[in-house]
């Protein structure tokens, strides 16, 4: 049985996945990556990694295929990433004193501080440092739950926290991150649509008002964003306005 493997869920990534994976490449045992049907050169560049590749669709909640990625993995560990993130060597050490049994450790899983890229900034504070994910999981031990895109990984087992982050590049810019936010909508629309959010004046000022400043104020003042000044506040503000522009699709969808 192989030691570690990584897994990891493609579309269209050609232009970060290269990085990922030379961060990866000379120490774990196995790249495993799904594909969602990419028509860039992430493919050339995976298999210039030597993965193995699951060549499927491209569900709109991505988690689908992470999970397939989970599930098809060999290694008796799985380090879960995603195409623009980045293994740092500090995490390489701590990732390999579990790995290679020179930490004796009862956990199923690992949280991963994770440490944001916005626009050309690091983000230190706004609940964007330390970012804490479950990546590093006991294979067989975790699952996606496939149901939202904003869920995260859940572990059968105890659980236990790393020190060293994961750097995580996902918008270079502002256009960049809208175009991945406009994804985020759309899914959140839907979701209001399964869940038949009602359509009245309270559900209106719910998600026009009140959530959006809830969210704003929760990462710029609670959780100090204003420490990153400018590109602290434009991140709070960009996040609250998830909630009404979501709600606005779901209206319109349903005119």
């Amino acid at each position: 049985m192989k030691t570690l493997s990584v897994a990891i869920a493609t579309y269209n990534e050609e232009k970060k996945l290269d990085a990922c994976l030379t961060s990866v490449a000379s120490w774990v045992d196995e790249i495993m990556l799904v594909d969602g049907g990419s028509t860039d050169g992430t493919l050339t560049i995976a298999n210039k990694y030597n993965a193995r590749i699951i060549k499927t669709d491209n569900p709109p909640i991505y988690h689908i295929n992470k999970q397939k990625a989970l599930d098809s993995s060999r290694g008796e560990w799985v380090l879960q990433l995603d195409a623009d993130e980045v293994v740092t060597p500090e995490l390489r050490e701590e990732i390999q004193q579990i790995t290679n049994n020179k930490q004796q450790t009862a956990s199923m899983g690992y949280f991963i501080p994770r440490k944001n890229f916005f626009c050309g900034h690091w983000l230190s504070k706004g609940g964007q440092y330390p970012d804490h994910l479950i990546r590093l999981m006991r294979r067989g031990s975790a699952h996606f739950p496939c149901k939202s895109v904003h869920e995260q990984i859940a572990v059968n087992g105890s659980v236990e926290y790393l020190a060293h982050p994961l750097l995580h590049y996902p918008y270079d810019s502002i256009g960049e991150y809208w175009r991945k936010a406009n994804a985020y909508i759309s899914l959140t629309a839907q979701e209001h649509k399964e869940k038949k959010l009602p359509l009245n004046l309270f559900t209106y000022m719910e998600y026009n008002l009140f959530k959006p400043t809830v969210a704003f104020f929760s990462l710029f003042i609670r959780h100090k964003g204003f420490v990153d000044g400018y590109w602290g506040f434009l991140f709070a503000l960009f996040s609250a306005l998830h909630h009404p522009l979501s709600y606005l699709r779901y209206v319109k969808n349903n005119r």
